[in-house]
């Protein structure tokens, strides 16, 4: 029988998250094994238990918050012995012992360097000044100094932020947060140039300025300056040159963002082998050139250079406590999972793979709105299958549903995904593989967590707890919940539908508690029904529909904005070349030749794209955003209204000619479809709704394939429900037959008013007439008896609900015409009011109009094989009669005249070079701004 080996001494140098993976993967995993009785010490240089270090942000706000990391009782185990407030000054690699700054010596038989990182500090006049972020202790430092700053100057601290990466980013949000005005200094053309491309990083640059946090990139510091020992400026190079020009921006505080560097200066004294840009050189296993030395975190030099993600930290720790259980090197790291998905300022960044496309002969399919911070590009292979990577700034919805799919095949084609740009029925519901990986911090596969599922996990919080997924950045808990869900329908389970992991109400249940109190924004809501300090991406834009559609007040107003989908943000539909559509409302299809007027004359001064939709409007096409208000001004004072054809809510009400001029008409169809438009108009729900009303059974309208549908019979009406066109088409159902216009109208109103109380978010009203015949054995039947027969007495409540729509309806345009802080929205650039982005579209003339040029196009311009049919756009904004002091620099309409055979489309990688854009007679002045 082999002897017992004896206990060993591991000992950790570093008490991050790193270190703190390890000791708990070796905890969890020594019981019952030969090293059972191992003891761990671990050597903290910081007065604090271990902690979550990448949310170190929440102190801004809160500087007692608690973020340790893990259950606490980690630290209590006999066998480990946590160490803090002291530093390891010296390793005697002959003797295995570390020498600490408490006099102590260590011996090891196993050491592990987890030291982490440090944050760069400038190595400029007076650096020692400037605060950095990178601790507990310096973020509470910071929120002392604002403090003093605000009550010695009686204002907000301007804050420098140097550094326009994730760490300056967060900095600058904590300084905003603390009261102070800062101003983010970066030497890249763009923030986070490491984790998005050029078109993501002008996007981001776009949403950080909308919040109110400066930008200056192409910046260079050179100094702090004081007096008096207090700081009052920094000097700004704009290049690296001995004959750059220098300025001094005004400054009371200075914040170091700038990057991070590996603590490896013990392993460089003890003699270690360190890479070339830092960090102890380890193998695939973490194991360093010295047998009893191992490495982990950002202070390991592996697969050939320094990780700063939690994902390849959290491998690297579990690799090397298996190996060290094992007494082998089987646990192996690979190329890590570099996905990034952010959330600062309201926000939303994330990336994977290959985000700038240089895999050869990827495609590019791609949405971009520079002016409004709005980027998505999808990365594939040249047949347009392979998933390779992507960018999503601004909406990030697909993120979750596309990152596990990395090096898979697409199940849609790749622009269904882009949801930013509008339209369809959203991201396809499609099961992902057992092995595709759903949290990557913790490297936890969908297949773990469905078997979590089967065996009894049936919440979020259970989930995570027993799988670990969701349990750190937290940006997968949206797919953790579907998984769940789907999990749970094929083991034939009801499915739990509380909406998110911040609220246990289901969509219907909180849309009842928000209904019947006078809450009008989402914290008050978060605060009174749920839980957290903030949302999600599902229940934040949940509860924006539900407050819209119970309270009918500017949705944009009141915080609202942030939670908004993109299209209801700018009160215009997207369109593919960043563009924005302009759809007036036209009740029932009918309208006056002065009205049709009107639209042409705004379509030729825009040189807007014109065409009559299939929802029997006239959609005018390529609007920038700094014209929507011209444009809607136009359009208000000729009498017309927002269409919404951007919002959750009614899109239209299709008509045939009906009675009043067709032999066939029994009924007058256009009347009805003119009442019910500007009845329901405005109206939000859980997703869009359309309308058809034919005049007699031929159906032109084609009425049965709308959410309500109206068929004229010689006694009333047929009202048929819960139809559905678009990808999942679905057949209206008969709720009544030969109804009385009047009776007709009264079901409608119940109808939709039942729908938006009781459907589950984004749902159209086939799915939920559907889940209605599920829960009830026939949606229909239950359908007849609430809302004909009153059987749950709540129809007068449904009726009076829709009274307070009719009643308070204001249209959207017409409200934001009348208001300067709303105008504010409709700037192509924050920091130039009167900017315009004119130069950042391409198009061709085809069958008489401007379409957007096409990839292929530009590049047989570029490669001089066309006959320079693509064109500039050219067109100015026309001066209006809107408040002429807000917008006293709009310049008279040009039309598109002369082709212009240079630049490219949004996002690619191909940009104009001044000189170019001169020759082509181009304005370059606002070129910088609007990062052409």
């Amino acid at each position: 029988m082999s002897a017992t080996p004896t206990a060993r001494n591991i000992l950790v140098l570093g008490a991050g998250p790193a270190a703190w993976r390890f000791v708990r993967a070796y905890a969890d995993a020594a019981p019952g094994t030969i090293h059972e009785n191992d003891r761990i010490t671990v050597i903290n240089n910081e007065k604090h238990v271990p902690y979550d270090r990448v949310a170190i942000e929440k102190i801004f706000v809160d500087p007692t918050k608690d973020l340790t990391l893990g259950d606490p009782a980690l630290w209590d185990n006999p066998n480990i012995n946590l160490v803090s407030g002291v530093n390891a000054t010296a390793v005697n690699r002959k003797a295995r012992t570390v020498t600490a700054d408490n006099g102590e010596i260590y011996p090891y038989d196993e050491l592990v360097f987890a030291t982490g990182s440090r944050a760069v500090r400038i190595p400029i006049p007076n650096s020692q000044v400037a605060h950095v972020f990178r601790t507990i202790d310096d973020v509470q430092r910071m929120v002392s100094e604002v403090a003093r700053l605000k009550e010695q100057l009686g204002r907000a601290p301007r804050a420098i932020v140097v550094g326009g990466g994730l760490l300056g980013l967060e900095a600058a949000e904590g300084m905003k947060e603390l009261g102070a005005d800062p101003t983010i200094l970066d030497v890249a053309p763009w923030l986070l140039s490491v984790e998005v491309d050029q078109g993501g990083g002008y996007a981001v640059n776009a949403q950080i300025e909308a919040t109110g946090i400066g930008i200056r990139t192409g910046a260079f510091i050179n100094s702090i300056n004081l007096e008096q020992g207090e700081v009052v400026s920094v000097s700004v190079a704009n290049s690296t040159s001995d004959e750059a020009d220098i300025e001094n921006i005004p400054a009371d505080i200075v914040i170091f963002g700038a990057g991070i560097r590996p603590n490896d200066e013990l392993a460089r004294t003890c003699g270690l082998e360190t890479g070339e840009r830092g960090g102890i050189v380890v193998n695939d296993a973490c194991h360093s050139a010295d047998e009893h030395i191992w490495a982990i975190g950002e202070v390991a030099c592996v697969l050939g250079r320094t990780w700063g993600l939690v994902a390849p930290a959290n491998a690297m720790a579990d690799a090397v406590a298996s190996n060290l259980i094992n007494d082998n090197e089987e646990a192996q790291v690979e190329e890590f999972d570099i996905a990034t998905k952010l959330k600062f300022s309201g926000v939303q960044v994330g990336g994977f793979g290959d985000r700038r496309g240089t895999t050869p002969g990827c495609l590019e399919v791609l949405f971009a709105d520079p002016a409004r911070g709005m980027y998505q590009k999808i990365v594939v292979s040249s047949d347009a299958k392979t998933l390779l990577g992507g960018v999503f700034v601004g909406d990030t919805a697909p993120f979750d549903a596309l990152k596990p799919l990395l090096g898979r095949e697409l199940p849609a084609e790749p622009q269904v995904y882009l949801t930013a740009a509008g339209g369809g029925d959203g991201i396809p519901d499609t099961e992902l593989p057992d092995d595709a990986i759903l949290c990557s911090c913790n490297n936890i596969s969908f297949g773990t967590v469905r078997q979590a599922v089967v065996d009894g996990n049936h919440d979020v919080p259970a989930l995570k707890a027993c799988t670990t997924a969701g349990t750190q950045c937290g940006s997968c808990v949206p797919m953790l919940q579907k998984t769940l869900e789907q999990q749970m329908k094929k083991m034939g389970m009801t499915v739990s539908k509380a909406l998110c992991e911040h609220f246990d109400f289901s969509r219907a249940e909180l849309a009842e508690a928000v209904r019947v109190t006078n809450l009008n924004d989402f914290f008050a809501v978060l605060a009174r029904f749920g839980r957290g300090e903030d949302g999600c991406a599902i229940c934040k834009p949940t509860v924006a529909s539900i407050l819209s559609s119970f309270r009918n007040s500017y949705p944009l107003d009141s915080g609202r904005g942030s939670l908004q989908e993109t299209n209801d943000r700018n009160l215009a539909n997207m369109q593919k070349d960043g563009s924005y559509s302009v759809i007036p409302r036209v009740p029932g299809g009918e309208i006056t030749p002065q009205k049709l007027a009107v639209i042409a004359q705004v379509a030729e001064d825009f040189n807007l794209y014109t065409k009559i939709t299939g929802a029997q409007r006239i959609g005018m096409y390529g609007a920038r955003l700094e014209q929507l208000p011209y444009i809607w001004e136009r359009l208000v004072d000729a009498g017309f209204e927002s269409g919404q054809a951007y919002g959750k809510s009614l899109r239209n009400v299709k008509s045939c000619i009906g009675s009043a001029w067709c032999r066939y008409g029994v009924q007058d169809s256009v009347q009805m479809a003119i009442d019910l438009e500007l009845r329901y108009r405005g109206l939000r729900s859980p997703h869009k709704f359309k309308f058809g009303v034919s005049g007699c059974n031929r159906e032109c309208a084609e009425a049965q394939g709308k959410d309500v549908g109206l068929i004229a019979t010689t006694n009333g009406w047929n009202v048929y429900v819960g139809g559905n066109g678009g990808s999942n088409p679905a057949h209206g159902r008969l709720l009544v037959k030969d109804a009385s216009a009047e009776d007709t109208i009264r079901y409608i109103d119940r109808y939709l008013m039942y729908y938006i109380r009781t459907a589950d978010k984004l749902q159209r009203t086939a799915r939920w007439v559907e889940d209605l015949d599920e829960q009830y054995g026939d949606g229909l039947a239950h359908l007849q008896e609430v809302l004909i027969e009153d059987s749950l007495g709540v129809c007068a409540d449904l009726e009076r609900d829709m009274q307070y729509h009719i009643a308070t309806y204001e249209d959207e345009w017409a409200a934001t015409l009348k208001d300067e802080r709303r105008l504010r929205r409709f700037r192509a650039f924050v920091n130039e009011p009167a900017g315009s982005d004119e130069a950042a579209r391409m198009y061709v003339l085809d069958r008489e109009q401007i379409r957007p040029a096409t990839e292929a196009e530009i590049s047989e311009v570029e490669a001089g094989r066309s006959d320079s049919k693509v064109l500039l756009t050219g067109v100015k904004i026309p001066v209006g009669s809107i408040d002429t002091a807000r917008h006293a620099a709009a310049p008279a309409a040009v039309p598109v005249t002369d082709p212009v055979s240079v630049g490219h489309a949004v996002g690619a990688e191909y940009a104009p070079s001044e000189e170019e854009l001169r020759e082509a007679g181009v304005d370059v002045s606002a070129r910088a701004t609007a990062g052409v």
